[in-house]
């Protein structure tokens, strides 16, 4: 399968599990040993500078939400962000798209060159194998990724804004009430 590395995962209603009912995940990695994404649709209730207020400096102000990113490791902090130096990332996804280093020799550098972050608790993975069996099932739609994507301003209307964009059959789709049965 090609790698879906910079493409979007859409839920579909059979996705019941809480983690990813109606997520929309950024797919970081795909390879044979397995994938990583970040939940993008999914914003906590704790700022960064109430959870991380070291890492205030990469968001506009303290009060920016942290994002659940996904069930695994979801003490752990990933910080996406777009680098005008792609140089500056510890690993890109995309042309100036990557991940933050976990160790940062020179802070106001890394600033000067950061455009935009989101810092998030946790990722999302799947072990080798484990993508492409719930892709064949049917249990995720996939969509080219766009930045206002990533970094969206209106998370609860993400997985129904990205279905519309898909067209045809994904349209109706967007319009489902999360319980079906009131409909």
């Amino acid at each position: 399968m090609e790698s879906l590395r910079g493409k979007l995962l859409i839920a579909s209603p059979k996705i019941v599990d809480g983690n990813f009912r109606r997520t929309v995940v950024f797919m970081a990695e795909h390879t044979d040993e397995g994938a990583m994404g970040l939940v993008i649709n999914r914003p906590a209730e704790t700022t960064v500078g109430e959870a991380v207020p070291e890492l205030t400096w990469l968001t506009d102000d303290g009060e920016a939400s942290v994002w659940v990113g996904g069930p695994v490791a979801a003490a752990s902090v990933i910080v996406l962000a777009e680098f005008d130096d792609p140089g500056q990332a510890a690993v890109l996804v995309d042309d100036d798209l990557g991940f933050v280093p976990a160790e940062i020799e020179d802070r106001d550098e890394l600033a000067a060159n950061v455009r935009r972050a989101r810092i998030f608790a946790g990722h999302a993975g799947w072990g080798p194998g484990q993508l492409e069996a719930e892709l064949d099932e049917d249990s995720w739609i996939i969509e080219d990724a766009r930045r206002t994507d990533v970094f969206t301003e209106d998370p609860d209307a993400l997985w129904s804004t990205v279905l519309r964009r898909k067209g045809r059959e994904y349209v109706l789709l967007a319009t489902m009430p999360m319980d079906p049965s009131q409909n």
